[in-house]
């Protein structure tokens, strides 16, 4: 069958994925060219050709900037600490929504979904309201029970503030990351429990024996996502939080590759300079994901490829 014949009698599914393709195509790859801003002296007063080329300066000027190993510390720190505490909390979260069932499960998800609906903005003024130094909720119960004796101001003080911006981050996406997790158990077959249960197998031992071992291919693949996206130490999470990098206090431990690239950019207008940090970030994170999926095709069954 030729090419032509093949797309017109799949037409419904080339209706269904070339939006998409064309929707990638045009901002993902499109947008592409603009690499080369890495590589030039750009002049937003001049046409793009006429920027000079400076070779690899831009990347050796972010190297060599005061900034880059507290950069580097803060994007991994906080990073590590989303993946070691973010990624095992939904598949937690699964678990336990697996063991309840009636109108208690379809509560507790409700409740854990809903974060993930709010933007970066509504979450802030949360924490800000309950974290505040006057009335705030979290000092009122610490005094209250004679924990602290006074309030503590909570997001001015770096040795709080990856605590925090982690913590918000595993609350607003544990719920919704735990679906791909409650979908997969879902599908396990019921035999094999069955089973389990005449051997003598408590719940707990089938889901270490039989719910775990089942999930365990989305678990390494979602692990995998979790390295290459390392780098995404975040971004509206540390701007809002940061009142768009203007608390100076806490900027120290929470400066990372994609606020230092808007700060650069946006802010400063450094343009060569931000996209070659930018760029930087990538190669990173593509090496981390390759190795990550290295590892998992070579010890495991499953990998991205």
């Amino acid at each position: 069958m030729t090419l032509g014949r093949r797309f017109i009698k799949q037409w419904d599914f080339q209706l269904m994925i070339w939006p998409a393709m064309l929707f990638i195509l045009v901002f993902s790859y499109g947008p592409m060219w603009g690499v080369l801003l890495a590589f030039k002296e750009y002049n937003i007063f001049a046409p793009f050709s006429e920027s000079p080329w400076v070779g690899t300066l831009q990347f050796r000027m972010f190297f060599e900037s005061p900034e880059f190993w507290d950069i580097m510390r803060n994007t991994f720190c906080i990073a590590l600490l989303k993946l070691a505490i973010g990624f095992p909390a939904p598949i937690i979260l699964a678990l336990l929504l697996n063991e309840v069932g009636g109108w208690f499960k379809r509560l507790v998800q409700t409740v854990t979904y809903i974060p993930h609906f709010m933007s970066w903005v509504v979450i802030s003024g949360m924490a800000f309201s309950m974290l505040s130094v006057d009335q705030g909720t979290v000092n009122d119960v610490l005094l209250f029970l004679h924990i602290i004796k006074e309030p503590i101001n909570w997001l001015s003080t770096p040795d709080y503030f990856w605590g925090i911006l982690v913590s918000l981050n595993v609350w607003k996406e544990i719920g919704f990351g735990s679906i791909v997790y409650l979908a997969a158990i879902v599908g396990i077959d019921p035999a094999l429990y069955e089973a389990a249960s005449i051997d003598g197998a408590s719940r707990f031992k089938q889901i270490f024996l039989i719910t775990i071992p089942s999930i365990m291919p989305i678990m390494i693949i979602f692990l995998i996502l979790g390295i290459g996206n390392t780098l995404n130490a975040g971004y509206e999470d540390i701007l809002v939080l940061t009142k768009n990098m203007n608390n100076g206090i806490v900027m120290p431990v929470a400066n990372v590759i994609d606020t230092y690239v808007y700060q650069m950019g946006v802010l400063n207008q450094r343009y060569s300079y931000a996209t070659a940090a930018g760029v930087f970030k990538s190669v990173l994170s593509v090496t981390l994901l390759l190795i990550a999926n290295g590892f998992a095709r070579r010890f495991g069954k499953t990998s991205l490829w």
